[in-house]
């Protein structure tokens, strides 16, 4: 089976639509939707915005429904000219950009306790999209200090609340990883909320539609 962690019920609506559900539950507060979509078994959970919440729905899934893969998706923010508004990539590597341990270890910004690396890999799809570096942290913002931080140290492309959480929690379950997602703004092109607000829908609509894609490569 197939899990789905995805934040937002916006976000989840896209694959929702195309999904047969046979059961729909609450499980420790986060909703949890299993069926079919594209052929595939799913169980699709609703975790909510933030790293706790990311991880907490990836065990969920683990734990409750014995998922064989995990699967992220929905929209994020861009840094740089390499992405592009509304356009969908594949996250080829995740970091935790407000994890910092550098004061303690001396290793790098992002860098787990119980890793050397601060980017942790993602498992790729076969897919004709163009593959990103990820950045996640617990903060939705036009800080100077984070855009510094992660383009200029650690050469992020995109930039979420979730993901690279999502893909700490696979790594524990030793289970494949992957994340796809479509750009609804832009840091340094005005206020990202806004963007956001604006940009949402048509990011989400460009998602659905190469979701058979995805799910056909799953």
């Amino acid at each position: 089976m197939i899990g789905a962690v995805i934040a937002m019920q916006s976000e989840a609506e896209i694959l929702l639509n195309e999904m047969s559900v046979s059961r729909y539950l609450t499980v420790s507060g986060k909703k949890v939707y299993v069926g079919t979509a594209y052929g595939k078994n799913v169980a699709l959970c609703v975790c909510g915005v933030g790293k706790v919440n990311a991880a907490l729905g990836t065990q969920l899934l683990v734990s409750k429904f014995d998922v064989e893969k995990i699967i992220n998706f929905g929209v994020s923010g861009g840094l740089n000219a390499s992405t592009k508004l509304c356009n969908v990539y594949q996250i080829s590597a995740a970091v935790q950009f407000d994890f910092d341990l550098v004061q303690l270890n001396g290793g790098k910004i992002g860098t787990l306790n119980e890793y050397s690396e601060n980017y942790l890999q993602l498992n790729m799809l076969n897919l004709p999209f163009e593959k990103r570096k990820l950045g996640t942290a617990d903060r939705f913002n036009d800080s100077p200090a984070d855009f510094a931080l992660l383009t200029e140290e650690l050469n992020a492309d995109i930039r979420d609340m979730e993901g690279a959480a999502i893909v700490q929690a696979a790594y524990a379950a030793e289970l494949p990883v992957y994340s796809i997602k479509a750009i609804s703004d832009i840091a340094g092109s005005g206020s990202t909320t806004e963007q956001f607000l604006v940009n949402k829908d048509k990011a989400l609509e460009n998602l659905k539609a190469v979701l058979p894609q995805i799910f056909d490569k799953l």
